[in-house]
This record gives structure tokens, sequence and C-alpha cells, in this order.
């Protein structure tokens, strides 16, 4: 687990807010503080959708919705003249994107099936943006080179993004 400071917090949220570079995650949850809090849960409803509307192309069903299914929502409640007073939004690595991760990492001693989930857990609290990792594995393991592979793999993205961040 990292905790990275972002530097240029106007170019992230851009990014974040308005951009497609954070399109392919899932949401797992957001909570955001303005002058009420709204709490909205990534977790999908399958009963709402048709049969095979949530079924990916490797036959695993999707349990979640994809940032860009509810950036807009975000967006809607974050902008404005007065910053929010807080915001999380705990966004998740789709498992398609594991067995690549992990092999450009090079980690063998951990499965794809092993993991529950990688999250990118972005803050915001008065003046403060920051993004935290996450990892979750279906077992016990003192193994880190999942946790490293997913901390390399979000420096780099911010990185790319050309956004400062510091640990």
């Amino acid at each position: 687990m990292i905790a990275l400071n972002i530097q240029d917090q106007k170019q992230f949220m851009s990014a974040l807010l308005t951009g497609s570079q954070f399109h392919s995650f899932y949401l797992s949850k957001a909570v955001i503080a303005t002058g009420t809090t709204m709490t909205l849960e990534g977790r999908l409803n399958p009963d709402f959708y048709n049969t095979g509307a949530l079924t990916l192309p490797d036959g695993t069903t999707r349990t979640y919705a994809l940032w860009s299914e509810t950036q807009e929502t975000c967006y809607l409640r974050i902008k404005g003249k007065k910053l929010p007073l807080s915001f999380q939004i705990t966004l998740l690595l789709p498992a398609p994107f594991v067995p690549r991760l992990l092999e450009d990492a090079g980690v063998t001693t951990v499965t794809p099936e092993q993991i529950e989930g990688l999250f990118l857990n972005i803050r915001f609290d008065r003046k403060q943006l920051s993004c935290v990792t996450g990892t979750s594995l279906r077992a016990f393991t003192l193994d880190k080179s999942v946790e490293q592979a997913w901390d390399r793999w979000v420096e780099g993205f911010i990185r790319k993004l050309g956004i400062a961040a510091e640990k």
C-alpha cells in the first residue's frame, strides 16, 4: 500500500471527472460530502438488466458499474463554486486486467483467481487530494509481490497522466 499526495489537483480532477483515463475501472463506492452527503454503491443490481447484459467476453458476469457509467453523477455532485467538504472514490481494477498486470510484473506466486480486488482509493479532505492503493487477496500470504506490482502500476499510471504526486 502506498499513499500518493497529488500535487496538481486540478489536472487530476479533470482527468477523473471529465476525462476518459479512468473509464476502464469499476466503481466500488463513492462518498461525496457537500451540503449533504451522497453515497453511491458501485455494485450492480442484476435484476435491473436484461439477461446477458452484464456478461463479459470471457463468460464471467460483471458485478460493478464502470466508472464511465457513474462519472457524470459524481461530477455533477462535486462541481460548483464551493469545493466539497470531502470525498472518497474507491475504484477497482476489473478482473480481466489482473492477469496482464501480474504477467508484466513477473508475479508467479499468486494467481489472478486468488486476488479479490486491486483498489485505488481517491480521497479529498478540505485541501489535500491523495490516492491510496489497496489489495485484497482471497487467501492469507506473506508474499507482497501483488501489492508491490499494483503500487508500481498505479505510480506509473499517475505519471503517464502527467500528474505530479509524491509518496
